[in-house]
């Protein structure tokens, strides 16, 4: 098995930081590991705000975080096992990480919960043109 690539933190970029945090999932996922006191296996992350992640997807997303410097990713027989970065990124970038963390928990708990619609038509109104 090849082993995983890490970049060292002077390699890390502002920009690798946010194009991998610029996806909805991946943003979810960094959340929830760095909130996280222990490291996180990938299985937790199958299912992102009540939608499944097919676990081929879940990977390319564990990609581009550990690729962006994001977490550190360590196999552990057929699992793998992620931990954030935050204390290195932290050094090289103060405030950034937790910076983008807050704004996110914040959007997350401002977003409105989706709605079904009951609302009818009025009485003998088509729904041809």
């Amino acid at each position: 098995m090849r082993p995983l690539f890490h970049p060292p933190v002077e390699d890390i970029t502002v920009e690798a930081i946010l194009h991998a945090l610029s996806d909805p999932v991946r943003v979810a996922i960094y959340a929830g590991i760095v909130g996280s006191d222990c490291s996180q296996n990938c299985s937790n992350f199958l299912r992102i705000s009540e939608r499944a992640i097919p676990k081929s997807t879940l990977s390319q997303h564990f990609k581009a975080l550990r690729e962006a410097g994001l977490i550190r990713g360590e196999r552990r027989g057929v699992e793998m096992h992620n931990t954030s970065r935050c204390a290195e990124i932290e050094k090289r970038f103060p405030g950034l990480i937790m910076s983008i963390v807050n704004a996110y928990n914040i959007q997350r708990q401002a977003k409105p919960k989706p709605r079904t619609s009951t609302r009818r038509k009025p009485a003998g109104q088509s729904t041809r043109n």
